[in-house]
């Protein structure tokens, strides 16, 4: 291509200077040099700026080229042009097919897709799932406000969040009060938002179908099996030696099996509280509680310490969060070996208050970590049916903490032990009063 076009300009330049001599060949004849010169030069000049108007009012009028057959410089460059111009609308053809195909796709998706515009927080599109899940309509509610298309949902709040606003769960539709959805606000670019809406419904449902079958189980199952435990108990086996063993082993199953129940339904309690009590909780008196029943699980197996360092007390269910510490307590005495030291630090940090069980027991693997507050998740089956651990201890810690706003951070080491620390933000801090304080 470049060597074809060098001969093109080394031709057109061969073409132009033999015009110009066969002027001078004139000129000299007639005895007037300039003027078939200028003649010429005047005649080129109108024919590259005709070739070039002819050029420009085919590329504005956005017409398609048809570029002149020969071999010279204007009909090369019309063909570079239209085949520029063939590779740009075969590209543009791809990129619409493109489009209209992920927009079929998304039109099509079963959840509401919402795409608005940043700035103004106005919608631009939205597909048909959001006609039946959010009540919108084509076109009365394009360009219009979607905090106004969304009420009573607290929408600008949320959207003021941006790429850190947090899913919307089960959150009433404002169509369809029975239709629960999960929203979920997506900022894939500088001016716009995607929101995505999920219907819910039949989840929420078929937990609340689990929640109910879980409670109601655990209830019939309270009274049986504290019959059983109570004729086991009855039964004396000092007559009869070899007895005793296997009557041992069904008390302990059936006090086993009655705690399983007792969480059953604190877990169950606990899902069907839409909020808990605003007390303010003393934690020197909190603190004394816990250590009196870490000591008296431990009998004396460990040295346990209390740190208060803060000044300050929490705001929530002392109930609840006397649960909770205790459940984190009473693993560390279980899964510590005999000597250990088990530390229950109260700090302030620059948020709120931390509060954190230290232990120096077995260590949990990190691949445990994330799974390790999931109902019955285990470990190790073994040493917690040794340890008499129920698996659904943390599971309570979860809920409850949940309910405070609080985060659990595990940090944890095999062999050298765990961290469980409490994070409460400063909603759920007070300053303690002064008699507490005088008391400490």
């Amino acid at each position: 291509m470049a060597t074809s076009s060098r001969q093109l300009w080394q031709r057109a330049i061969a073409q132009l200077l033999a015009l110009y001599v066969a002027a001078l060949l004139v000129g000299w004849v007639i005895g007037q040099t300039w003027l078939p010169l200028a003649i010429v030069s005047m005649a080129v000049a109108a024919w590259h700026y005709w070739r070039l108007w002819r050029l420009q009012t085919q590329l504005t009028g956005h017409r398609r080229l048809n570029p002149a057959r020969g071999r010279g410089i204007w009909p090369r460059v019309e063909l570079l042009l239209l085949k520029r111009q063939d590779d740009v609308h075969n590209r543009k053809r791809r990129l619409l097919g493109m489009l209209r195909a992920y927009r079929t796709a998304a039109a099509v998706l079963p959840d509401a897709v919402v795409i608005i515009d940043r700035n103004s927080q106005r919608v631009l599109w939205f597909n048909e799932a959001c006609e039946i899940l959010l009540g919108f309509r084509f076109p009365r509610d394009k360009d219009q406000p979607v905090a106004q298309l969304l009420k009573p949902l607290p929408v600008s709040v949320w959207m003021a969040g941006g790429q850190h606003a947090e899913p919307m769960v089960d959150a009433p539709s404002p169509h369809d009060p029975n239709i629960r959805l999960n929203l979920r606000l997506i900022p894939y670019s500088e001016q716009h938002w995607l929101l995505v809406a999920r219907d819910i419904s039949k989840l929420m449902h078929l937990e609340q179908v689990r929640r109910d079958f879980v409670a109601n189980v655990s209830h019939e199952l309270r009274t049986p099996l504290t019959v059983i435990h109570g004729y086991l108990e009855l039964f004396d086996t000092d007559d009869i030696p070899e007895w005793s063993p296997m009557f041992d082993e069904m008390r302990l199953q059936s006090q086993r099996m009655a705690q399983i129940v007792e969480d059953l339904l604190t877990l169950s309690r606990l899902e069907a509280q839409e909020r808990l009590p605003e007390e303010s909780v003393s934690m020197p008196a909190l603190l004394h509680a816990l250590r009196r029943e870490g000591d008296a699980l431990s009998q004396g197996r460990h040295t346990i310490v209390i740190e208060d360092t803060t000044r300050l007390d929490l705001t929530g269910s002392t109930k609840e969060l006397h649960s909770a510490i205790s459940n984190l307590i009473s693993n560390a005495v279980r899964y510590t070996p005999t000597g250990g030291t088990i530390s229950i630090r109260f700090t302030p940090d620059c948020e709120g208050a931390v509060l954190a069980v230290h232990d120096t027991g077995y260590g949990i693997s990190p691949q445990h970590l994330p799974r390790i507050t999931e109902r019955f998740y285990r470990v190790s089956t073994s040493r917690s049916r040794e340890s008499g651990g129920t698996g659904l201890g943390l599971s309570i810690v979860k809920h409850v903490l949940a309910m405070h706003q609080a985060q659990l951070d595990i940090t944890s080491e095999v062999g050298k032990g765990s961290v469980f620390s409490i994070h409460f933000d400063a909603a759920h801090v007070r300053p303690r009063v002064a008699q507490q304080m005088d008391r400490d």
